[in-house]
């Protein structure tokens, strides 16, 4: 019978999926210094043009720009950190399935996976907006419906893996087929039966400054997964061929 004395015990995955998402969620950062700042500054001189009754309210800064920056750096590190653990931690249930593949694939799988859910089909639906977009009295409602996309699409994407562990018995190609077409299909179903955005883009919001912000927040957020992936499975892997050699000696 296959034991598990050939993997990681689950603290050693939490330690490697703190590590990677703390040098994720690092990167991460920069990326939001070096790609979205840009977009957002442009942002806030867009609400800065404008009169003060336009705005509908005063608004002062407890801390300066740069300050800012270097908090959302930091922030983002926090989040890296939150997220390694989680991802350790789904890593480890879902080791019994795909266990042909080695870790660092099956690694930077799930980080697609959760990229796709959690990142990817939220920006399709409902895209990042810069300061000046959004009306402050439909945050709530648009914070629930964000987090309620999300947490279909992780149904979805484990729903993708469920299905794919029980048509095993089929070839590759027709298992992968298979579930292709119903992971296209429930995606379709919820960005149909979502409702859009309460949101309109304000007329004086230039399109370029817009799609600038949410693409460089996607690119942010790509970051923080697909960095997590790579390097969570960069650590666990070698680690699974020491293990191995250790237990077969």
């Amino acid at each position: 019978m296959p034991t598990n004395t050939d993997m990681p015990t689950y603290k050693g995955l939490l330690l490697r999926g703190v590590g990677a998402g703390a040098v994720s969620g690092l990167f991460a950062g920069l990326v939001g210094v070096l790609v979205v700042e840009a977009p957002i500054r442009a942002a806030l001189a867009v609400e800065a043009a404008r009169p003060t009754e336009a705005a509908g309210h005063e608004h002062g800064e407890l801390f300066s720009r740069g300050t800012q920056v270097v908090g959302g750096v930091l922030a983002a590190v926090v989040v890296g950190i939150a997220v390694g653990a989680l991802f350790a931690t789904a890593y480890a249930g879902s080791r019994r399935w795909f266990t042909s593949k080695a870790p660092f694939v099956r690694a930077v799988t799930l980080s697609a996976a959760v990229f796709g859910a959690a990142a990817l089909l939220p920006a399709v639906k409902y895209p990042a907006n810069p300061p000046a977009v959004g009306d402050p009295d439909t945050v709530e409602y648009r914070t629930v419906l964000y987090l309620g996309l999300i947490a279909a699409g992780l149904l979805v994407a484990f729903g993708a893996s469920y299905l794919a562990s029980r048509l095993g018995h089929l070839s590759q190609p027709v298992r992968s087929t298979a579930v292709a077409l119903a992971v296209v299909a429930a995606v379709v179903v919820l960005l149909v039966a979502f409702p859009a955005t309460p949101d309109a883009v304000p007329a004086d919001m230039p399109g370029s400054v817009l799609w600038d912000f949410r693409l460089a927040s996607l690119a942010e957020t790509a970051t923080l997964w697909l960095g997590l992936g790579v390097g969570f499975g960069l650590l666990v892997d070698p680690a699974v061929r020491k293990v191995r050699q250790v237990s077969a000696v």
